[in-house]
């Protein structure tokens, strides 16, 4: 026997404006506001995971460079800059 899937009802709060322009996206896209919603979730989850990705490969890396400080960032794009025109 397979497991039923079993969709939760939840309520949000939006500012009006923001509500208008849901619902208009949801009509020019011919989707309801459930699907619209949903698909904004799986998107935003799915980016959430990859910028945790990201920050982990970069801060690793960064380390290795001798980056600790928005100084490092400054001081290391500078040189690369000079180099460049160099």
């Amino acid at each position: 026997m397979s497991a039923m899937r079993i969709a939760k009802t939840v309520s949000i709060t939006l500012p009006p404006e923001l509500l208008r322009q849901a619902q208009d996206l949801a009509q020019r896209e011919h989707r309801t506001m459930s699907e619209l919603f949903r698909e904004a979730l799986r998107r935003y989850m799915r980016g959430e995971v990859e910028w945790r990705e990201l920050l982990k490969r970069t801060r690793s890396r960064g380390r290795a460079l001798g980056i600790r400080t928005e100084a490092d960032v400054e001081r290391l794009s500078d040189e690369y800059r000079r180099e460049k025109r160099g």
